[in-house]
């Protein structure tokens, strides 16, 4: 299988640059067949003509999602990725195009090389390589979701439609495996909101993901009194945009990280918020956590910390509309917690801010698999014979859809040590690296279905 995969080494690097150039940022859509959006159907018409194209089953669900199948028997051994990405600008401070995918470095760059294109392409490869020198006695299926970024709708609707693996994995974050996965919510929260003396006019965080820290928040403001304005300086990571005598524009800006390690990055949102200065409701907020990024007393005293880490906390999206104040923000929450605790926080901050609403958006629950399972022993043992380390299964604060099934985990593509390059500004893969994960995927999908 491994020299097998060595002589598609560019038929597999070419596909990966081939898909990154869809950009299928996921968005609701009436076009019949595309609900996510003209770009994710064609990324996954683009795979399942690939797979075709190598000799397997390939099917359409109604555009929610696809599957390309091999093999045969009464189990399957599931395959679970994603072809929709977060956003990207190249004004964001990209060395290229984000999706017009170059190589440098013996680097594949664009968005989605390591979140998830060019991991589903490694697999759907090494789906090939089994077939062509090996004998399995289950179904190999992989399962291709539109919507894994925003509400994974698409899963969802594979769920109430197609069969469940048996076992299986995703290739969404790191090797040598996952055994356990924070939860995730998304809380909203809002409230009246407003600046003595101004008038706000927009407030804006571009086109961020609730899943990604923001690297960029702005407000503009019309005041009255054109004195007000002199008060406004520009500082570290702030600046002052006039836009006509009695009103401004103030911009903060952060650097952008995956929502899993809200540490990385500097959230331009909360950045702007300070820089605001005293409000009653921020402070309230700030005093009571909702800005906090990581603490292992979170949530108005509540234990939040197990062998999955700390509760963490991104707000990524911000609004103003109709006069309210509205943040989103993205909690990763450690297994032991149950989300019943999120509720009794918020329920703490109504009392504690007269008028103040707040709605549980979105939620996925933990994965936790025993580190003595079948599965779990399996792959790292694969992992640690094909790469000569001696590593132990990892718990995240991301949240991949091995969730969405029994008996599945998350299993690469990055490399223990490598920079976790998800939702990152010049996202990459390493092609060698690229290479060895379909190799190591290969070798899993034969054990699994053998």
């Amino acid at each position: 299988m491994k020299e097998y995969l060595d002589t598609k080494k560019e038929e597999i690097i070419q596909s990966v640059m081939d898909l990154v150039s869809f950009k299928s940022i996921s968005e609701k859509s009436n076009i019949e067949g595309a609900p996510f959006g003209e770009e994710c159907k064609r990324a996954l018409d683009y795979v399942l003509n690939l797979g075709k194209e190598l000799g397997f089953k390939t099917k359409n669900l109604n555009g929610y999602c696809g599957y390309i199948e091999c093999g045969e028997g009464e189990e399957m051994v599931g395959i679970i990725g994603h072809l929709d990405v977060v956003p990207a600008n190249f004004e964001d401070g990209w060395d290229s195009l984000p999706f017009k995918a170059e190589i440098r470095d013996n680097k594949i760059f664009g968005r989605g090389t390591i979140d998830d294109k060019g991991p589903v392409i490694a697999c759907l490869y090494a789906m090939k390589a089994v077939v062509e020198k090996m004998k399995i006695n289950k179904r190999v299926r992989l399962i291709l979701g539109l919507n894994e970024e925003k509400n994974w709708e698409c899963i969802n609707y594979y769920k109430r439609n197609e069969e469940a693996p048996t076992i299986g994995f995703s290739p969404d974050a790191d090797f040598p495996c996952i055994y356990a996965e924070k939860g995730i919510v998304t809380v909203k929260i809002e409230h009246d909101y407003n600046i003595d003396g101004a008038e706000i006019l927009e407030l804006s965080c571009g086109d961020n993901a609730i899943n990604v820290v923001p690297k960029y928040c702005s407000i503009r403001l019309k005041f009255s009194n054109l004195q007000d304005i002199e008060k406004f300086k520009n500082q570290d990571g702030v600046h002052i945009e006039k836009i006509s005598n009695d009103t401004i524009r103030i911009v903060a800006e952060g650097v952008a990280s995956h929502a899993a390690h809200p540490d990385e990055g500097d959230n331009a949102i909360t950045k702007l918020f300070n820089y605001l200065g005293e409000n009653t409701y921020i402070d309230i907020l700030k005093q009571e956590g909702f800005f906090d990024i990581k603490s292992p007393k979170y949530l108005g005293g509540y234990s939040t910390t197990d062998e999955s880490g700390v509760l963490t906390s991104n707000i990524g999206i911000v609004k103003y509309e109709n006069g309210k104040l509205i943040f989103y923000t993205n909690l990763r929450v450690p297994v032991e917690t149950n989300f019943d605790v999120i509720q009794k926080y918020c329920e703490e901050l109504k009392k504690k801010i007269p008028n103040m609403q707040y709605f549980l958006e979105h939620a996925n629950a933990k994965l936790l698999v025993k580190k003595d399972s079948y599965l779990v022993k399996t792959l790292c043992k694969i992992f640690n014979e094909e790469t000569g380390m001696n590593t132990e299964p990892i718990a995240i604060g991301g949240g991949t859809y091995a969730r969405a099934f029994n008996n599945c985990v998350s299993f690469g593509l990055n490399f223990p040590g490598d920079k976790d390059m998800c939702h990152q500004v010049n996202e990459f893969v390493e092609i060698d690296k690229l290479i060895l994960g379909a190799k190591i995927y290969a070798r899993a999908i034969y054990e699994l279905s053998k």
